[in-house]
């Protein structure tokens, strides 16, 4: 089962209202194209490669566009925690986590 944390959904929110403001096609294909590809975390949730900045096994991204979509896995459970953009200088405290 996918969850998404709240952090995750405002992050697809501000990418597709980024993007909106050029083209509302490519906004709406982004944020459709990225949970489809989470979605497929259903069947297969170590698809995505650990984070190196944190090197731990079940915490894991998947690389879209110009996105990184990090999840965890925990039990059963994945969830999403945050969809950044690449370029973005990610450290550990930056992830939100779920107890």
């Amino acid at each position: 089962m996918v969850i998404w944390a709240q952090q995750a959904v405002v992050d697809l929110r501000s990418i597709h209202d980024f993007i909106a403001r050029d083209s509302r096609y490519y906004a709406k294909k982004v944020v459709h194209d990225i949970r489809e590809i989470v979605d497929e975390l259903n069947g297969l949730p170590k698809m995505g490669r650990i984070v190196p900045e944190l090197n731990e096994e079940d915490v894991r991204e998947l690389l879209l566009y110009s996105y990184r979509i990090i999840y965890e896995i925990k039990n059963e459970v994945i969830f999403v925690l945050a969809v950044v953009h690449q370029r973005r200088n990610l450290k550990d405290e930056n992830i939100p986590r779920e107890s």
